[in-house]
């Protein structure tokens, strides 16, 4: 099973990796609209690296579960 149909696989069963899921996908819409802007004030700079680094933790959290399944199937 490749990567993507995991994720798509998890996102059903799993309901802690689809709220993950969900945020993270949240998170990167919010990054594309502040990257849509061009010019960012202060706090928008400050929101902009704060959702990058909770993208991160979430992406983290996503592969963490997809080995966790991966390791109970083998």
């Amino acid at each position: 099973m490749d990567e993507k149909e995991l994720k798509a696989l998890l996102i059903k069963e799993n309901e802690e990796f689809g709220k993950v899921y969900k945020e993270h996908q949240h998170c990167e819409k919010k990054l594309e609209e502040l990257k849509n802007k061009g010019f960012l004030t202060e706090q928008e700079s400050l929101e902009e690296k704060d959702l990058k680094k909770k993208k991160l933790f979430l992406k983290d959290r996503m592969y963490s579960l997809m080995d966790e399944y991966r390791k109970s199937r083998s």
